[in-house]
């Protein structure tokens, strides 16, 4: 605690006070003591008559004068009813008093026990204080309050998400002007949950809104209701709320909602769940606002499936926002939007990165700029140019170029090869995406990238897409056994891509001979993995004709593979020469290269061929 403070400026003052005392009586005491001497030796001075005085104090201690003037004192050892009469008869004057026992005598005996006592008073206090604060203070809420003046979002700093804004401009009608909708009796939805992929922008959608109806905005996160304490959780949930009734109106975000909004009931055994008691303080103070409070009460989950149904049902979060990844349109939006604080060159073209980050979330493409202004800055440009940002796609999209990976001449040549067959299959298969461009340098765990660039965001796609996708899959395969008479380690991300879509095909799509069926049992307990639950809703002939359907599309397709790669051997071994010397080739090149008609250029969205490294697998396209 500080030293200016009252309380403890009074404890110093007492405790030198004290200490000044002590000192005090100890050194008076030490200077008054006299001369002790045995009492045998007192004895003989009473009998040689040398003493001509004495006073007997408390029974036990003698004070004694000497002829010679000099005083002593002695305690009798034990009873001595011969004492008098010898004195007496020597002629010595006896005396008796008292000893006073002084003020400062009593407290200093009594001293140890003040300082006691007042010590555990003063621990009683703190401790009594402290706990009270604590308990005060882990009962406060953490939601972080943002006024009307420092909420600088709006739905213009939101690109894309039509249908969203859409959604959530009833919301921040109704802050704006609740008696609009009272007074035809409508009732505007109590909860709000805003649903998607992380990165996709919700709690910005959320900002917005607050921006938007010009409220006050409660920022708070599932997690901060997680405490050691029991009830420490429903405490906080209720402070929240009492908070928001009193800024009412108001927006009350409550960012990961499934960190205490899963479905009760999930944990094994009994005794007392903290999560529970949490959510259900949650339901509670949700079914304790009316319609004209002015508090609207949103949320965000990337997990919508694992909340409790009491969550979702009308009254509580009743209406559901999906803030999903953007399209290219939207990618454009939101790139211009992140990109207003950087200094671009002439030559960056945003609709062309766009098309080139198929997948991607706005956090994303935040990180993309942020990549490409940090490439700039390490070659101490002032700009950012076309090149850094295409770096820092290939970097999010693809990994890292490991430019100083060392490979032998053959493994280069064999990775060439490989990577050959898979580019080559984009000019003589009629439904592939056009080819963006093929490398030998290695990202990531890959030895070599093939990217090819769709016109468009697909939604659905077609047996002949998936067929020919498949083929493309087999290429480096095809490719490695035609040149070497062997495969690699390399090719086991291909076989996986191309076993699961034809898994897929033949169990979730209908596509073979099994017809309009699923076989894919997609359900699964919350609590346990996919992989202790799993189990089979056919019979095990149904089994090997699902296997057999299977073999029979990847059959036919290395079938066809084989025969296209053998027919055009030459453009494959002249495309692998011309890899190893050049290490990236893009499809402008490799139409001179091979004599194909060349076309517009553009750019698309990436999906990709790797060669992954020894041992190592890739994740598989996602669709």
């Amino acid at each position: 605690m500080p030293p200016n403070n009252p309380k403890n400026r009074f404890a110093l003052i007492v405790f030198a006070t004290l200490a000044i005392l002590f000192a005090y009586m100890f050194f008076s005491s030490a200077a008054g003591v006299e001369q002790s001497v045995p009492y045998t030796t007192f004895i003989s001075y009473v009998e040689s008559g040398q003493v001509t005085q004495v006073e007997i104090k408390e029974q036990s201690l003698i004070r004694f004068s000497l002829k010679n003037g000099l005083t002593a004192q002695t305690r009798i050892p034990y009873f001595d009813d011969m004492l008098l009469k010898t004195l007496k008869q020597q002629g010595v004057s006896v005396t008796g008093s008292v000893q006073e026992i002084s003020f400062l005598q009593v407290l200093l005996q009594l001293l140890p026990w003040i300082i006691f006592i007042g010590f555990t008073i003063m621990l009683y206090r703190q401790s009594s204080g402290l706990n009270g604060k604590m308990m005060s203070t882990l009962g406060k809420s953490k939601a972080k309050e943002y006024m009307e003046t420092d909420t600088k979002t709006t739905f213009k700093d939101v690109a894309g998400q039509v249908e969203a804004k859409y959604e959530l401009e009833e919301v921040v009608s109704f802050l704006k002007n609740p008696d609009h909708f009272t007074k035809v009796g409508a009732k505007i939805p109590r909860g709000v949950l805003l649903v998607g992929p992380p990165g996709t922008g919700k709690t910005l959608l959320a900002k917005a809104v607050a921006g938007e109806s010009g409220v006050s905005f409660f920022h708070t996160s599932g997690s901060d209701f997680v405490e050691m304490f029991v009830g420490m959780g429903a405490a906080r949930v209720r402070d929240l709320f009492e908070q928001a009734r009193k800024h009412s109106p108001c927006i009350l975000f409550i960012d990961e909602l499934d960190a205490v909004g899963r479905t009760r009931g999930g944990g094994l055994g009994g005794g007392n769940d903290e999560r529970e008691q949490t959510l259900n303080q949650i339901l509670v103070e949700m079914d304790g606002f009316g319609t004209t409070t002015g508090v609207i009460v949103m949320a965000a989950t990337n997990r919508p499936d694992v909340l409790d149904p009491a969550l979702l049902r009308p009254g509580r979060f009743d209406r559901q926002v999906v803030v999903d990844l953007p399209d290219i349109k939207e990618r454009e939006e939101i790139l211009r939007i992140h990109c207003r604080k950087i200094k671009l060159e002439k030559d960056v073209d945003l609709k062309r990165l766009a098309r080139g980050s198929a997948g991607t979330s706005g956090a994303d493409l935040a990180n993309l700029v942020n990549e490409a202004a940090l490439f700039a800055a390490r070659k101490n440009k002032s700009t950012v140019g076309m090149e850094e940002m295409e770096d820092a796609r290939d970097k999010i999209l693809l990994g890292v170029a490991r430019k100083s990976r060392a490979m032998t001449d053959e493994e280069k040549r064999a990775t060439a090869y490989h990577e050959a067959g898979h580019a080559l299959l984009h000019y003589y298969l009629k439904h592939l995406d056009p080819l963006h461009k093929v490398t030998i340098i290695p990202h990531g765990r890959a030895l070599g990238l093939t990217v090819s660039l769709p016109e468009r965001d697909p939604y659905t796609k077609t047996h002949s897409m998936l067929d020919d996708w498949i083929k493309v899959c087999m290429g480096g395969y095809v490719a490695e056994e035609l040149v070497y008479g062997e495969t690699t380690t390399g090719t086991s991300n291909d076989i996986k891509q191309a076993t699961d879509l034809a898994h897929r095909m033949v169990t979730e799509w209908g596509m073979s001979g099994l017809g309009f069926v699923n076989f894919a049992d997609e359900a699964e307990p919350l609590f346990l993995g996919r992989e202790i639950t799993q189990h089979k809703d056919y019979s095990e002939e149904t089994a090997k004709r699902i296997d057999a359907e299977i073999h029979k599309i990847l059959d036919k397709a290395m079938e066809e593979t084989r025969q296209l790669l053998s027919t055009h051997r030459d453009k494959l071994d002249a495309l692998t020469t011309e890899l190893i010397e050049k290490e990236t080739l893009d499809d402008a090149q490799i139409r001179i290269l091979l004599g194909f008609e060349a076309i517009d250029d553009f750019q698309g969205e990436p999906s990709t061929n790797e060669e992954a490294s020894p041992g190592t697998q890739e994740e598989p396209i996602h669709e």
